[in-house]
């Protein structure tokens, strides 16, 4: 079933949850275990995330460097298809435009039609550690609007190959990122939302947003949304805090700001037990704003971890 469909049809908020794939030369046992973990809770749908290929250099004979690819979470598409098989859950898998051509992309796509996982976020990507800034493919795509714009002819049954004839067309449900603080490239929220609404235009249907710790730049963000004709869904993404690294770690790597009152909380701590607690706590009380404000699901990143969103899905859920 479709997100969207999902959305219309439940009488209340929905719960879902995203996941990192096993690190290479993990098995999927301990990512299985945090979805029974959660399966009370009865997730709506589980995001799965994509990890592009990155690159390093290592040194061989005569002081030569040779390029190695690596690619440290492989296996989406089969983690999505064996989450479905096994638990009967709808999973959404992340499709990125960085690390592949066009004719990748759509390959990818047929697969999962034909695995019947029709729910995707088509996403551009984040740059890899050895470019400055995003690079696509010499044959694919710079923008995740371009990418939905070819999910979207796939929908049509238009294929890359324009001779193929009485093609079969895809269903897919697609989504797309929100940034309610801004996404960090962007200029300023107004050029932020042009885009966003660009996506929705092309035919994406609902939007899970960055985490962010201030409800407020929540409901401004959906406020302006639909004050430029955005009117699809827009889901909340949020994440516990769990460490005291994590005060620098989540500025630094989302480019979120954390409301004074959490992070001197959480400095203040005395143990990583009480970390965590504070974190839960603010995530649970973010969460029981957001649904008396009408957001129509909760998504917790769960980062691999279930215990703490445990506790937060049995307070709200």
């Amino acid at each position: 079933m479709k997100i969207t469909e999902k959305i219309i049809n439940s009488k209340k908020p929905l719960f879902s949850i995203e996941i990192l794939p096993p690190k290479k030369g993990e098995n999927i046992d301990s990512l299985f275990h945090s979805i029974d973990n959660l399966l009370e809770f009865e997730p709506a749908f589980i995001n799965v995330t994509y990890h592009r290929e990155e690159f390093v250099y290592r040194e061989v004979q005569h002081g030569l460097l040779k390029k190695y690819t690596v690619r440290k979470r492989p296996g989406t598409v089969g983690i999505c298809a064996a989450i479905k098989n096994k638990f009967n859950i709808e999973t959404v898998p992340h499709i990125i435009c960085g690390g592949f051509s066009k004719e990748e992309t759509e390959n990818a796509l047929i697969d999962l039609n034909f695995l019947g996982v029709n729910n995707l976020m088509a996403l551009r990507g984040d740059p890899i550690k050895s470019e400055g800034r995003f690079k696509s493919e010499p044959e694919g795509h710079k923008y995740a609007s371009d990418l939905i714009e070819q999910i979207v002819n796939l929908n049509k049954g238009k294929y890359l190959d324009n001779e193929i004839q009485n093609s079969s067309p895809s269903n897919f449900c697609i989504g797309a990122a929100g940034y309610p603080e801004k996404h960090f490239e962007s200029p300023n929220p107004e050029n932020d939302i042009k885009y966003l609404k660009q996506k929705v235009d092309l035919g994406a249907e609902y939007i899970i947003t960055q985490l962010f710790y201030d409800n407020r730049t929540y409901f401004d963000f959906v406020d302006r949304c639909r004050a430029a004709g955005i009117n699809v869904p827009i889901i909340p993404g949020l994440k516990p805090i769990s460490s005291k690294s994590q005060l620098n770690i989540i500025p630094h790597y989302f480019h979120v700001n954390l409301p004074n009152k959490l992070s001197s909380a959480i400095e203040n701590a005395n143990s990583l037990t009480e970390v965590q607690q504070i974190g839960v706590n603010w995530t649970i009380q973010q969460a029981e704003q957001l649904i008396t404000g009408g957001a129509p699901a909760i998504h917790l990143y769960t980062m691999g971890k279930s215990e703490n969103v445990k506790k937060i899905a049995q307070a709200i859920f």
